[in-house]
């Protein structure tokens, strides 16, 4: 059917009915007369080889009734009402009488003589530009393919990438830059791919373009199979790039520090990361296969500087004296590294003060004496094969650096390489061992994060009691002298593109939540929410153990990252730890009590006497074995205790349901 008559571009608008559903489309009247030369109009028309012949006089009136329908229409579309209806009628029925007319006239192709409409035009054009794109795609894949071994996965990735650098303009860190001054200071440090991601051909997908600015290309696909890049922008107070040396890291993170311990202070700085991307280099030195040289390690350059400073006239005549200590946490477990791994109990004193009992501190004359110590310690560490490592660390590693003025503690640094991050995902892993130290880890690292928000913003609580790490560095974490420096190691390769953007997040949300106290309070008001949480958790944990007390705290706070059931999963891991402790401190009690065999053999040794006292020896005895019967059922009961939490964690650990953390 013709629904509309078009004067400006001389076309008729046509609908239709197809399966159903409406259709239309716009014609041309010199298309219309080029196919039915019969009903065009009756104008003289030149001749030529593309030209219809002139019309029939039989057409005559047809003709004359479409150029008069063409005047009518305006009329018709202004004056609708009830005799409208019959113009309209009129003209519908003269175009679609051309058509009836077009369907029975026949049409040779020689007399074809078409204009299209514009939107035919724009559709011709459409598809003209997208043969031309895709030929200069194609010749350039192919360019590219002259250019680079495709055989080499991903590689269309590595040439986003490229292009995506160009880009940039690329100002890294040099030598020349300030060292700013931070309470608390968040950096990152790339290495290199390393040999066994250079000989898989992997991607790197980091780029640092200056000193404080991280890029992540991570790769993504559309739903039509199309990949593209996600380019993800961090920034922190430090980026250190893959040709930066030890000695440069330091000079920005732990070197400011070592001053803090001189002026009373409590320094810490810690590496944290994937396992593999370069936490124990950064901290112990540098490797060369299997060797490692310690003294190009923050921890060797830390001492050397401690031992310059205290040459220095206003060190010097405090006659102070440094000592070493060097430990690991494991499962919720401490060890010394520097006793032949012994193991260690953490015990809170009457003042609040967290003491490593039977930790050995070695004084320490130079810098060679410091690192004899850490040879000694790395030869030690508990450590285990991972596909990034074959000598994955599996624990906290501390050193700490102490200095004393007449025995008294005057200042301290403490140097930390943490477990691989994704250790702590092991949570819900058939082995209980696994599962144990997976749980202490993850533990560890979100009480590590929320002491040091507590640092940056005063808070009045410092949840430390929720994991033995911070436990034992609770003293680095309070007072106003405490200063503190993260280094997130991180791994180039498109490989690990998860695992580096985890550990990207979360020193990311370790620096956003380091603000300036007084951006605390906000219209010249406390922070109610965190007052009255605390409140209640004193009153809903009032019977409950300060470390449960800390650890609910600290899930509250990650909610995003911590499921209910991997909350009961810790809850239990805690609860386990807690009594195996006591259940072996009760064991260790009665194995090494010697007052009952003294007693008894001075019974016994009475009853040799001719006329000894039998009432006497009887009551002795009964009294004895009682004692006996109490301390060891006591025992018992805690034994039994100690086997049902085993069960609850395993019960626990299979319900576990992960969040996966927040993007920031």
């Amino acid at each position: 059917m013709v629904t509309s008559l078009n004067e400006d571009n001389e076309s008729v608008t046509v609908e239709w009915i197809e399966n159903g559903d409406t259709k239309g489309k716009e014609i041309d009247l010199e298309s219309i007369f080029a196919l039915n030369p019969d009903v065009a109009p009756d104008e003289e028309i030149s001749p030529s080889p593309e030209t219809p012949p002139p019309p029939t006089p039989a057409c005559v009136k047809i003709n004359k009734i479409a150029k008069v329908s063409v005047g009518v229409l305006p009329y018709v579309t202004t004056n609708l009402g009830t005799g409208g209806v019959g113009h309209w009628e009129q003209v519908f029925g003269l175009f679609n009488l051309i058509l009836l007319i077009r369907a029975r006239v026949p049409v040779k192709h020689s007399d074809l003589l078409r204009r299209k409409s514009n939107c035919v035009k724009e559709v011709e054009k459409l598809q003209e530009k997208r043969e031309r794109r895709r030929l200069q795609q194609q010749e350039l894949r192919e360019k590219r393919a002259q250019e680079v071994d495709t055989t080499i996965p991903n590689y269309e990735i590595m040439y986003m990438i490229r292009d995506f650098r160009a880009s940039l303009d690329y100002r890294p860190l040099t030598t020349a830059d300030l060292i700013e001054e931070h309470r608390i200071c968040v950096c990152v440090r790339k290495r290199p791919l390393n040999k066994k991601e250079l000989s898989m051909k992997d991607l790197d997908v980091i780029t640092i373009p200056s000193k404080d600015v991280v890029m992540v290309h991570e790769p993504k696909q559309k739903v039509d199979l199309t990949r593209y890049l996600e380019n993800q922008t961090f920034r922190f107070d430090y980026a250190f790039d893959d040709s930066t040396t030890n000695e440069m890291v330091y000079r920005f993170t732990a070197r400011p520090l070592v001053e803090t311990i001189f002026e009373r202070g409590m320094a810490t700085c810690f590496a944290y990361g994937q396992t593999g991307s370069g936490k124990t280099h950064t901290m112990g030195g540098d490797f060369s296969g299997k060797n490692q040289d310690c003294s190009k390690g923050i921890y060797a350059l830390a001492a050397r500087d401690v031992f310059l400073m205290l040459k220095k006239p206003n060190y010097k005549k405090l006659d102070l004296q440094v000592y070493a200590t060097f430990f690991e946490i494991y499962s919720g477990k401490v060890f010394d590294l520097l006793n032949r791994k012994a193991k260690l109990r953490v015990l809170e004193d009457g003042k609040q003060q967290v003491q490593v009992v039977g930790l050995q501190e070695k004084e320490v004359k130079c810098t060679e004496d410091v690192l004899k110590l850490i040879e000694v310690g790395n030869s030690c560490r508990t450590s285990g094969q991972t596909s990034a490592n074959a000598h994955s660390s599996r624990s906290h590693a501390v050193f700490q650096i102490i200095l004393r003025r007449k025995g008294k503690m005057h200042g301290k640094f403490s140097l930390i390489d943490l477990a691989g991050n994704e250790r702590g995902a092991d949570t819900s892993s058939a082995d209980r061992q696994t599962r144990l130290e997976g749980a202490e880890i993850n533990k560890s690292l979100l009480a590590l994060k929320e002491c040091i928000r507590a640092l940056g913003r005063n808070k009045p609580h410092t949840p430390f009691r929720a994991s033995k790490l911070t436990q034992v560095l609770r003293d680095s974490f309070i007072g106003e002298n405490s200063r503190t420096c993260m280094i997130a190691t991180i791994s180039p390769g498109m490989t690990s593109c998860e695992n580096t953007l985890n550990t990207l997040r979360y020193a990311n949300r370790v620096k956003e939540l380091t603000v300036d106290p007084n951006q605390v309070m906000e219209g010249g008001r406390p922070n109610i929410h965190t007052v009255n949480q605390l409140d209640l958790l004193d009153e809903e944990w009032l019977s409950m153990s300060p470390q449960r007390d800390d650890l609910k705290l600290l899930c509250e706070q990650n909610e995003e990252e911590v499921s209910p059931q991997l909350f009961t999963f810790h809850e239990a891991v805690s609860q386990l730890v807690e009594m195996e402790e006591q259940v072996l401190e009760d064991h260790r009690a009665v194995f090494q009590s010697i007052r009952w065999l003294e007693d008894e053999k001075v019974l016994l040794e009475m009853t040799e006497e001719v006329d000894y006292d039998v009432e006497s020896y009887a009551t002795q005895l009964e009294q004895i074995l009682d004692q006996k019967i109490e301390i060891l059922t006591e025992l018992r009961d805690k034994v039994k205790s100690f086997r049902s939490a085993l069960q609850e964690e395993e019960q626990a650990s299979k319900q576990i349901n992960p969040k996966r953390p927040r993007a920031l």
